[in-house]
């Protein structure tokens, strides 16, 4: 059986629209200052005797932006009507970066005393610790519920999932705290051998830990076992590194006799 191929038709350029470039420059000057608007800059075919017109735009802190002035002709018609004009950025504009949401913008260390940072209820880092049932079991025994989960160690409401200690992980692995970072890759030992290393419990006690050495500049932070620095706890100078030692005193004993007897 043979499949039906499809051909794409191209608009072919409306030779109206495409000359109709003075109508597009004396729309773009009855909504914007002539001072703003610089040279034609060539067509771009949208359809069906549709044309946009670019012209060059000189105001002042715009530099690379572009007039698009959208002329089109309907069938039968001899003149063109402006659709829309715009200001769009070209190629070298300045433009602002990618909008991205503020939870998404935060970084650590941006939060100051005050600030709240709340999480959304469905978020997939966290899972219940514990279910407290239906709607259909009466408060006071959820309450019971809820003081016997306290009593057993789980009176947070939520705990980390599966997927929000695997991001935990694979962030610390990947930061300052891994081996990949310049202290770890000069470092003369890893972490994992290291007098000061703290163990931590749960599932990436494997893994990771927590510095312990007030000296180090990872001191009181998680560090993958792969980690390293130069305040490892068997680090030992070499004999030419070892400071000199002083030499013997010397004891001055002359007295002014003797100093008078030379």
């Amino acid at each position: 059986m043979l499949c039906p191929v499809t051909t794409l038709v191209r608009s072919k350029p409306d030779s109206v629209a495409v000359a109709a470039v003075d109508e597009a420059r004396a729309a773009l000057l009855a909504e914007a200052d002539a001072s703003d608007v610089g040279e034609h800059l060539g067509h771009e075919v949208e359809g069906e005797r549709v044309v946009t017109h670019l012209f060059a735009c000189t105001r002042p802190g715009y530099v690379g932006w572009r007039w698009s002035v959208t002329v089109a002709r309907a069938s039968r018609q001899k003149s063109v009507t402006v659709d829309e004009i715009v200001l769009i950025p070209g190629e070298g504009a300045i433009v602002a970066p990618e909008w991205l949401p503020y939870r998404e913008r935060i970084q650590p260390g941006d939060l100051s005393p005050g600030d709240l940072l709340p999480v959304e209820d469905d978020d997939p880092r966290l899972v219940p610790t514990y279910l407290v049932g239906d709607d259909s079991i009466p408060d006071d025994e959820q309450e019971q519920i809820r003081s016997v989960a306290e009593d057993l160690g789980l009176g947070r409401v939520r705990t980390l999932s599966l997927e929000g200690r695997e991001l935990a992980a694979q962030r610390w692995y990947d930061g300052d705290g891994g081996p990949a970072s310049a202290l770890a890759q000069s470092a003369p030992d890893a972490c994992t051998t290291c007098g000061f290393l703290m163990r931590v419990a749960g599932p990436l006690a494997e893994s990771f830990g927590v510095c312990a050495n007030g000296n180090a500049n990872d001191d009181g932070r998680i560090v993958s076992f792969d980690h390293g620095c130069g305040a490892h706890s068997e680090v030992r100078l070499a004999k030419r590194h070892e400071p000199v030692p002083p030499p013997l005193p010397v004891v001055d004993n002359l007295n002014p006799d003797d100093v008078e007897a030379f």
